[in-house]
């Protein structure tokens, strides 16, 4: 791989993107707000290159994955007007389905092509299959590292907008805004375990579910950023201060800590 290739799949995907605009606002701001995650992530994605020291064709590859890991969250919304996987389709099929339609990476190697496509693949599922291996698992786990580290400040972004002006906020929220948790959302987070995100029913349980995300992360500096940029306290501002809540938060302070150190 190149960097005139990579041009051109720049080029390719902001022409793709730019033809799901409409005079809907609602569907603007939707797609607008997953356009600009992508950029996000991509520079996320390029810091832990930095961090780990990929230089060459891996940091080429990292960033093209950056690039297409959302690029089937356009199509779903504009048919189904949800980002919800469980309630639509999934988003991470349809990106393939997406890349393979349009012969985006047909003059790629085969290896190459197979490792973006798996990045791709596995960047949204609860976890990883377990018989990746070398370029292909450093950068799946990159991928999904980087899109977590963004989607922190999303959520962020989304829950002061919709608490500040509530009567323009034109985001989809695809749970109710109810003040209860779910408790096998609570069991998880407190075990450590993995969160099903079927599990989720209010809108705080999807705050702990991305709370929860940390026990998922494969990179220090991928935790050292998180706390740098405070985005935990941030979003246990945003839920309920219960004898569970704080439980939870002295958990995933814990292990952040320790993870660090």
């Amino acid at each position: 791989m190149n960097n005139e290739q990579l041009s051109a799949f720049k080029a390719w995907f902001d022409k793709f993107v730019a033809g799901f605009y409409s005079d809907d606002e609602y569907i603007n701001a939707n797609i607008k707000m997953k356009e600009e995650h992508t950029g996000r992530v991509c520079s996320e994605m390029l810091y832990l290159a930095d961090q780990l020291h990929l230089v060459g064709n891996q940091r080429l590859l990292a960033e093209t994955i950056a690039l297409f890991h959302d690029v089937g969250r356009f199509p779903q919304f504009l048919k189904y007007q949800t980002y919800s996987d469980p309630k639509s389709i999934n988003h991470c099929l349809l990106g393939l389905e997406v890349l393979q339609k349009e012969n985006i990476l047909v003059q790629l190697p085969d290896n190459e092509r197979q490792i973006i496509e798996t990045a791709i693949r596995y960047h949204g599922e609860k976890e990883l299959p377990n018989n990746l291996t070398g370029d292909t698992l450093l950068l799946s786990q990159m991928i999904r590292d980087a899109d977590k580290l963004d989607i922190f400040n999303v959520v962020i972004k989304a829950y002061i907008q919709r608490r500040d002006d509530p009567d323009n906020f034109k985001l989809e929220m695809e749970v109710l805004d109810e003040p209860r948790c779910t408790p096998e959302v609570l069991d998880a987070i407190l075990t450590g375990g993995r969160i099903d995100y079927k599990a989720l029913r209010t809108l705080n349980d999807m705050k702990l579910c991305v709370l929860g995300w940390v026990y998922d992360v494969n990179f220090v500096p991928t935790l050292r950023r998180l706390k740098q940029r405070r985005h935990l306290e941030t979003i246990f501002e945003f839920l309920p201060d219960t004898p569970d809540i704080r439980k939870v938060r002295e958990k995933i302070f814990a292990y952040v800590d320790s993870r660090i150190e």
